[in-house]
């Protein structure tokens, strides 16, 4: 019976149709050829996840080297004037800013007349355009900086050793207030910069009292008036940082404006600055010093009229916490001489031997109010001894000057800044039968486009 049903079995499985088992064999095959695309699919992925993350890294490698690039000059003090417009990028390596100012100021004792008190009211604004360029490839930089303006405010009608309002330009004519070229040295540890230059862009600066379009609107506090900045003129600038907490600065820029017998006389100054991080907060510590060939007199020789002058001074900025920043400057020059170009208001001549400066500026994070600033300062302007011994009739009082401002934020193009100042011993009680104190007040809108 087993042989039996052992025939019946093998007969069976002999003469089955092979096509049942094709199917499978088919199937077996097509696996194979699926599991073999799966598998290229795979590894294709792969490759592509590496192409993208490499392509991803050169982007992130590049982005390094324009930051790097566009941190390397910011390191050294090179801020400008402009400092909440945003320029905008048009090219690639060229921006283009603009803004405007508008100020009103009033008074209640112009001083000008010398006869008794009036009130006065003025107004005043500037407008600027900036034009740079950067040339990532050679390290090295173009800038121009436009201006116009209308109206001197009231330092027309005060009579001051330093007066109320830096930022009054009274010139509609659209003129050229700055251009030239910078480069990077020494594998960016050094820059030279040449064309036509503000030395107040690089010399004397500070962090918090160093821009009248959203800063003190004083002079005083502005820069310090015993040091004889020529206005933008033709001049070479040069910085040497070698490392983050030191900084070499030295320029030469001639006298006057007029590009006329450029190098005949000349102003050198100098500067070294330390940047620090005291408890974690930044602080910056300048010292300079000047020398000015133009023709100066003598105030007791009035016959020696080539003489030339020098001077030193010191400007400090140090954050005290997250929200309050500290500052003061103070600067001599030799006494002995005056610049006759430089004038008050009526004309009358004078020099300065002493200034001094310092102040706060707080931010408005503790009211809720984060983009505003509220600053104030208090200074001094001394005359210099020789010149009150060159007249026995001269009061020659130091002059005081406070101010305060608070910035309001309204928007990312626009703030407003009520203004106060009060002026004490004004142009060292020496204006005929007005010896008061000067109270300004005022209001400045800054529009940045």
């Amino acid at each position: 019976m087993l042989r039996w049903l052992f025939c019946f079995l093998f007969f069976a499985i002999c003469f089955t149709p092979s096509s049942a088992f094709a199917e499978e064999a088919i199937s077996v095959e097509q696996f194979k050829k699926l599991e073999q695309r799966v598998e290229a699919l795979e590894n294709k992925l792969v490759e592509q996840e590496r192409c993208v993350n490499d392509q991803k890294q050169c982007i992130l490698d590049q982005n390094k080297k324009i930051a790097d690039y566009e941190s390397k000059l910011a390191k050294f003090d090179t801020a400008l004037h402009r400092q909440e417009g945003k320029p905008i990028s048009i090219a690639q390596g060229l921006e283009i800013g603009a803004g405007a100012t508008m100020i009103v100021q009033g008074t209640d004792n112009s001083n000008v007349s010398g006869d008794e008190k009036q009130d006065k009211t003025n107004a005043s604004y500037s407008a600027d355009i900036t034009i740079g360029k950067d040339f990532e490839e050679i390290g090295g930089k173009a800038f121009v900086h436009l201006e116009a303006g209308k109206g001197a405010g009231l330092e027309d009608d005060l009579v001051l050793y330093s007066n109320v309002n830096r930022d009054a330009d009274d010139n509609e004519d659209v003129h050229l207030t700055e251009v030239w070229y910078e480069q990077a040295l020494f594998k960016d540890k050094a820059a030279l910069t040449f064309g036509k230059l503000d030395p107040t862009a690089y010399f004397d600066n500070n962090e918090v009292a160093n821009d009248e379009t959203t800063q003190f609107l004083g002079r005083i506090f502005r820069n310090s008036p015993t040091i004889e900045f020529p206005d933008n003129s033709a001049g070479i600038r040069m910085a040497y940082m070698p490392n983050e907490g030191l900084e070499f600065g030295y320029g030469v820029f001639n006298t006057d404006s007029d590009w006329n017998k450029v190098g005949d006389h000349l102003f050198n100054i100098g500067q070294v600055t330390f940047k620090t991080n005291f408890m974690n907060q930044a602080g910056n510590y300048r010292f300079l010093g000047w020398y000015n060939d133009a023709p100066h007199t003598n105030w007791l020789e009035t016959d020696k009229t080539k003489e030339g002058t020098f001077g030193f001074g010191l400007s400090f900025d140090q954050k005290l916490n997250d929200i309050t920043t500290a500052f003061c400057r103070y600067a001599w020059q030799n006494p002995e001489v005056y610049n006759p170009n430089i004038t008050a208001t009526d004309g009358s001549v004078f020099s300065l031997e002493h200034s001094w400066s310092a102040g706060l500026e707080v931010n408005g994070k503790p009211w809720g109010r984060e983009k505003d600033i509220w600053s104030f300062a208090v200074g001094q302007a001394t005359p210099s001894g020789d010149y009150k011994k060159s007249n026995a009739s001269l009061n020659a009082k130091s002059e005081g000057h406070f101010e305060t401002y608070y910035r309001i934020h309204l928007n990312d193009h626009l703030s407003l800044s009520p203004d106060f100042q009060y002026i004490w011993n004004p142009f060292g009680k020496d204006v005929a039968s007005d010896t008061d104190g000067i109270f300004v007040g005022g209001m400045r809108a800054q529009v940045d486009f």
